[in-house]
């Protein structure tokens, strides 16, 4: 719902502001603005809005959200118009164009005998509030555009264009009949600006309050039931895998029976370890003493598999409880600027008064060394993900060599070198989450990102190193456990 006319000027009849100092300027979102005014010992928040639907002007009961970063337009209000006043406001006939004459002061030199003076120039807001053509701009008093909320080169609403808002209502006026509205009744107590703020707080389009949590619960109600999945396909495969401790019996039984001469694709022998007899199966090609190591093998192999998956399940559940976290600070959050900003970053919408500032969230997992950031690419999918929009050509990268396994990646700080303290923790971070830490350690190769080529149709995430160094290391279980512990996972496994 935008404003009509008619409550545009009841709007502007309940605010008294004229003669009130610019104090604040505020855009907490790309398409509003609002100006914290102060007269006679009192503050009006005036809000503008020029989203598709929701088009507006109203006074708030508060200051809104500061943007996470400076926006464009509030830096050039804050440095022409913020300390000005507003002399008057007016609309413009019944075009919904809202006209805030400005006086502004800027130092002039004076003379020998006054040195330098406060003198006014004259500024003009205007704040168009057509749903889908909408919007804020700045003129000077020679009528040229200082700049403008949304630039619009086709109406000359761009830097240093002839603002020809006027001349255009004019010719509008001329060519269609004025309509009539009326002012529509709004729940609630209060001014027309205190019930507008109400209505637009939980029912404003895209910035209302339920929507938006009804957006928040859909998409992380996504994520969860993703996460669910995976756990349930990683709890399958490691069920497969849990017999391990069975193959390691069945190579004892056939190494103690590695003098009898094989006799087909099988082998009954009696089972020390759970009584009575088994039959094993063998692979005929192969000695009893070779079929016994093949079995041994495989016992490694589901081992390692079996404590990887375990670590997935672990690292997939901690996701799960961090996405009801989210989720309920979302829920418990009032402001609808501050739910929709968290919503377009995918995250939680700001940290707890007086809390720790949230860490950046980075695909795979991440931690803190000696103040430097560890990055660690699990699978495939993560290591092309931080890639592409994690890591720069300075930051270095490490891969154990001869073993599949994930990427390491230490962020780089500037005219600092990664400590060999660091460089050896992240080298066991690296040798431990690939195929090689059944090995207790082995080589690996590092160099930095930029020296990274992507192999030609291979598969994601492939890359050809080149100027890449080595090194060996030794995985330290104790190491390994409070290294795992900053990554929020527990030391089994």
């Amino acid at each position: 719902m935008s404003l009509n006319w008619k409550e545009i000027d009841l709007v502007i009849s309940e605010l008294d502001v004229a003669g009130a100092k610019i104090e604040r300027v505020i855009q907490p979102t790309f398409d509003s603005l609002s100006l914290g005014l102060y007269k006679a010992g009192r503050t009006t928040e005036l809000f503008f809005s020029i989203a598709q639907g929701a088009c507006r002007i109203h006074s708030l009961s508060s200051a809104p959200p500061k943007p996470t970063r400076p926006l464009r337009f509030m830096e050039c209000l804050r440095s022409r118009v913020r300390g000005g006043r507003v002399e008057r406001i007016a609309q413009i006939g019944r075009e919904r164009v809202v006209k805030i004459e400005l006086s502004v002061p800027r130092s002039s030199e004076g003379d020998e005998d006054r040195g330098p003076v406060l003198e006014y120039r004259d500024m003009v807001l205007y704040a168009r509030l057509w749903s889908g053509a909408g919007n804020l701009v700045l003129v000077d008093d020679q009528g040229i555009v200082v700049d403008a909320l949304a630039r619009r080169p086709k109406k000359g609403e761009v830097s240093g264009a002839r603002c020809a808002i006027e001349e255009g209502l004019a010719a509008k006026a001329e060519a269609l009949p004025p309509r009539d509205f009326a002012v529509r009744e709004l729940p609630g107590t209060g001014s027309f600006n205190e019930r507008i703020e109400a209505h637009y707080s939980e029912h404003g389009g895209a910035l209302s309050r339920e929507k938006l949590i009804e957006t928040a619960r859909e998409l992380y109600g996504r994520r969860s039931r993703a996460l669910e999945a995976r756990i349930a396909d990683l709890a399958a495969r490691a069920a497969d895998f849990r017999e391990h401790e069975r193959l390691r019996e069945l190579g004892d039984i056939l190494m103690a029976n590695q003098g009898r001469p094989l006799d087909g694709k099988y082998i009954e022998c009696e089972d020390f370890y759970g009584g009575g007899r088994v039959r094993i199966p063998l692979d005929p090609r192969l000695s009893i003493v070779e079929n016994a190591l093949a079995l041994y093998d495989r016992h490694r192999k589901a081992k390692t598999g079996l404590a990887g998956l375990e670590s997935e399940i672990r690292e997939a559940k901690s996701s799960l409880e961090r996405l009801a976290l989210e989720l309920a600070d979302l829920q418990g959050q009032k402001e609808p600027l501050l739910i929709a900003r968290a919503l377009s970053k995918g995250g939680a919408s700001r940290p707890a008064p007086g809390g720790a500032p949230r860490k950046r969230s980075f695909p795979g997992l991440s931690l803190e060394v000696s103040g430097w950031t560890v990055l660690i690419g699990r699978s495939a999918k993560e290591n092309d993900e931080l890639l592409r929009s994690c890591v720069r050509g300075s930051d270095l990268w490490m891969h154990a060599r001869d073993w599949p396994g994930s990427y390491v990646f230490v962020k780089a700080r500037r005219d600092k070198s990664v400590p060999l303290e660091v460089l050896l923790d992240a080298g066991m971070l690296a040798m431990y989450y690939s195929k090689g830490r059944s090995n207790g350690g082995g080589d690996l190769y590092y160099t930095f990102v930029k020296y990274l080529r992507r192999a030609k149709d291979g598969p994601k995430g492939l890359v050809i190193p080149t100027h890449e160094k080595n090194l060996s290391v030794r995985l330290d279980e104790a190491r390994i456990r409070q290294l795992r512990s900053l990554m929020g996972e527990d030391d089994k496994g």
